[in-house]
């Protein structure tokens, strides 16, 4: 199952690729700003201000430390120390996404605020009561054991830390519309409802502070990015296909139709344990 997920998201020469989109868009890939990268690594539902909305929500500070767990390129852990002046700490399963992350955070000269680990989530080279936040977003989709991952989750997270979820949950049918940004095939895909992740947290002593549907918002969303993919009559410079390749030019029209068919829903949420 590890290795389906890690030829789902890996691309190869991924940190060379997007080096040479950089160069096409006229950008130093040496030197960047955070919306150099917006194309390419804010590919979550809602882009850069779905991050940037949630993370007002708690107070973050300079001395937080922040697990980002499911990181890929890094791009919410660029968004949250660049903002907050915050250490984050970012862990994905997929080496390209971690040396991409790695040669980027550089180029945007926040090295010195992030660091980042291939691993797998499930099982963490962590200490415990390691961080003040776990900020998870678009991560839960691949991960068939929630409740170990949660246990994960309580083991590095300190006494009343609290845990951030951005996430796509299942909605009223069974069967999503592939491909999807975390599956190409259903095998990796384990959707569960949000009422399924509300009840599997408070068996574990987690409390639910905040939770918003943002299906709707979602919709919205998808069906602009879809819009700009039907017009676009060749690929930009930069773009999700660097990351996705050609089935990138699918998620819209996929998407927005699992949004709009109840397939799909996606909720903001945040917890704290003791």
């Amino acid at each position: 199952m590890e290795n389906g997920i890690k030829n789902h998201y890996t691309s190869k020469n991924l940190k060379q690729r997007i080096i040479k989109g950089l160069e096409k868009a006229k950008k130093n890939p040496e030197k960047l700003e955070l919306k150099d990268l917006s194309l390419i690594d804010q590919l979550h539902t809602g882009g850069h201000l779905a991050t940037l909305n949630l993370a007002k929500k708690i107070n973050i500070n300079k001395n937080s430390k922040i697990l980002d767990a499911g990181c890929g390129i890094g791009g919410s852990s660029r968004l949250l120390a660049k903002n907050f002046k915050c250490f984050v700490t970012g862990i994905d399963l997929v080496d390209e996404f971690i040396n991409a992350a790695e040669f980027l955070t550089k180029s945007t000269n926040l090295d010195n605020y992030i660091n980042f680990h291939k691993g797998n989530i499930l099982n963490m080279n962590f200490n415990d009561n390691s961080f003040d936040y776990i900020w998870c977003q678009h991560s839960l989709m691949n991960i068939k054991d929630k409740k170990k991952l949660f246990l994960e989750f309580k083991r590095v997270l300190k006494p009343k830390g609290k845990l951030i979820f951005h996430e796509v949950f299942k909605g009223k049918k069974d069967i999503i519309h592939l491909p999807v940004p975390w599956a190409s095939m259903h095998s990796i895909s384990f959707l569960i409802t949000f009422d399924e992740i509300n009840e599997l947290l408070k068996d574990l002593n987690f409390t639910c502070l905040f939770y918003e549907d943002l299906t709707i918002n979602a919709e919205i969303w998808w069906e602009k990015v879809k819009q700009i993919i039907k017009i676009s009559d060749k690929p930009k410079a930069l773009g999700p296909y660097i990351i996705f390749g050609k089935n990138s030019f699918l998620f819209g029209n996929n998407m927005t139709a699992n949004l709009q068919e109840n397939r799909i829903k996606v909720f903001q949420s945040i917890y704290t344990c003791p």
